[in-house]
């Protein structure tokens, strides 16, 4: 099963509480902190799934998520964001976005979102 998360967030506090939990979970984490780096590492290591941050310094997080599916469309995206913009949501979702998430996380939640989606890509 594959298990190759990124996680894309220009906070290095987030990056860190994500990639302990997703160890911890049995699952492969990378990091990248910038959208460039994300797109690279899309690229580089094709990932199951990308949990990116909606606010990113260089890169706005829809574009970004517009462009990982152009690279590959199989692969899901969870968008997470400390802000509550129901219209945002609803662009993400509308650009092919797997889930849409808040920050605090519920890390219940996002468990059952990355196994609901693992299992729905190894079917």
């Amino acid at each position: 099963m594959e298990k190759k998360i990124l996680v894309v967030d220009d906070d290095p506090k987030i990056c860190e509480l994500l990639e302990r939990f997703l160890i911890k979970k049995d699952f492969q984490p990378t990091i990248a902190t910038s959208g460039k780096e994300a797109l690279e590492k899309v690229k580089a290591e094709n990932p199951a799934i990308v949990l990116l941050d909606i606010k990113m310094p260089d890169m706005d997080g829809i574009n970004i998520l517009k462009k990982i599916k152009e690279t590959n469309e199989r692969t899901a995206v969870i968008m997470i964001t400390g802000l509550k913009d129901e219209e945002i949501a609803k662009e993400a979702m509308a650009s092919g976005a797997y889930d849409y998430i808040t920050k605090p996380f519920d890390l219940d939640y996002l468990e059952m979102c990355l196994l609901t989606k693992i299992i729905q890509l190894t079917a």
